[in-house]
């Protein structure tokens, strides 16, 4: 039995849980190892008390399921003319009064049949119970991550190659995700950013056809996966010469990564990091172009548990990894933002991002 597979089940002890079933299916990989991408067939790990677990997969994928799962004790598959929802219920044993399921997964339609099969008298959401898990980070994940790091970094590189006056913004991310596969990733964790000049000021902006210019900003956002686990980095650039207010509003984006990242530990809450960040910026007069959160959690999700903004009391504690990504956005000039994934040490912090931070020219 693997150790996450055990730790849910001595969850659903102490919940006095009759049986959970696992949909999501980042976290059936998560608890047997096993990654698909099931579209609209079902794919359900059960883990019914006294039991072994159950991994329910679409017999097309018994092969693929077998060979990469770790701690299932039994398979069921179905076909596309059988009712899932009764190979289900069949594994099921009699008299389930509390039913452990993904509350923010499961649709309504799916829920109403999954429903119909189990007849149980009290749904249990349990998605905390897994939020929490995961936030602490194994040491084989950590090296999941790190690879994930390396191969986006080494992607920008190569991508900054193509970087020059008169090309579009759309064929930077072309050769960045080209890249992406070249060098071995999974592929993008997230749809590839690049945004020039004025548009460098829309946090979410959308790559498109605008040609970069000189004498400007050129914002990449950008994340592969690797082993199943993502990475997440930004970094803002100098095309050519720019203004001194770029200038400085680059430093002061700079200063607050810095800042924020001396703030990690374990025991100080996820709000004080933010706060780090964002009084650097208020204190240089650009409080409200600072318009999102801090960060995000890291991990088989490009966002995870938790959120880093002001409102997140919780913990830091060691093990877990995030993003620290300050910005400041100036309609119709320009935007900086620069981002690192960080993990939370037995003392402190450790930045898994190296790529460099200073204002770089390229172009």
């Amino acid at each position: 039995m693997n150790a996450r597979i055990a730790k849910l089940q001595a969850y659903m002890e102490s919940c006095q849980l009759d049986a959970v079933l696992i949909t999501l299916p980042k976290h059936v990989f998560y608890l047997t190892g096993y990654a698909s991408d099931p579209h609209e067939r079902f794919l359900g790990l059960l883990l019914a008390r006294g039991e072994e677990p159950t991994l329910v997969v679409p017999a097309l994928d018994e092969e693929a399921a077998r060979g990469a799962t770790k701690g299932v004790g039994a398979f069921a598959t179905h076909t596309d003319t059988d009712d899932p929802y009764a190979v289900l219920k069949g594994l099921l044993p009699g008299g389930i009064r509390r039913f452990g399921l993904e509350k923010t997964h499961l649709t309504v339609s799916r829920f109403e049949r999954l429903a119909e099969a189990v007849v149980a008298s009290e749904y249990v959401d349990v998605d905390e119970p897994l939020r929490q898990m995961r936030v602490v980070k194994s040491e084989d994940e950590i090296v999941r991550l790190k690879r994930a790091v390396s191969l986006v970094e080494e992607v920008l590189r190569r991508g900054l190659e193509k970087v020059a006056p008169g090309v579009t913004e759309i064929e930077i991310v072309a050769e960045l995700e080209y890249q992406m596969k070249k060098l071995g990733s999974e592929g993008p964790s997230f749809s590839t950013s690049v945004l020039a000049g004025e548009k460098s000021a829309m946090p979410h902006g959308t790559p498109g056809l605008r040609k970069i210019q000189s004498g400007e900003l050129l914002l990449i956002d950008l994340g592969v996966f690797a082993d199943g686990y993502a990475s997440d980095i930004t970094r803002t650039f100098a095309v050519g010469d720019i203004d001194d207010k770029l200038k400085h509003i680059y430093d002061t984006v700079l200063q607050a990564n810095l800042r924020a990242i001396e703030t990690v530990k374990p025991g100080v809450t996820y709000a004080s990091i933010d706060k780090a960040a964002r009084d650097v910026i208020e204190a240089a007069g650009y409080g409200p172009q600072f318009v999102h959160r801090l960060g995000h959690g890291l991990g088989i999700d490009i966002h995870e548990f938790p959120s880093i903004h002001a409102g997140t009391a919780d913990l830091l504690v060691a093990g877990a990894v995030f993003t620290v990504e300050p910005g400041i956005y100036v309609p119709g000039l320009g935007g900086v933002r620069i981002e690192d994934d960080v993990r939370v040490t037995d003392s402190g912090v450790e930045v898994l991002t190296s790529f460099p931070k200073e204002l770089t020219v390229i172009g």
